[in-house]
């Protein structure tokens, strides 16, 4: 499924090394040191009805840094849901 505000993402900017704001969603609850190492990241939890908690964390990396999030999530075992590509300035929406 593709969201309005990730289809409408600039693909002429795509480039190896050009810095691209993301949005990542995470099965789990990340730890609050998380921002000492992620200084430049949003970090938001939302919690659903059931209790379960997902983990938000939108910034803008270049490709190196996106994949290299990735691998840290997964080796600290974080389920990865979505990455999205998001527009400068627009807020992703909220599922």
């Amino acid at each position: 499924m593709i969201d309005k505000h990730t289809d409408d993402c600039d693909r002429s900017i795509f480039t190896l090394d050009q810095p691209i704001p993301y949005q990542l969603k995470i099965a789990g609850q990340v730890s609050e040191n998380w921002t000492d190492w992620m200084e430049k990241i949003d970090i938001r939890i939302e919690t659903e009805r059931s209790g379960l908690t997902t983990t938000v964390l939108t910034g803008t990396f270049d490709q190196a840094a996106l994949l290299g999030l990735i691998r840290r999530l997964y080796y600290l075992g974080f389920p990865l849901i979505s990455v999205n590509c998001i527009q400068p300035g627009i807020q992703p929406q909220r599922n």
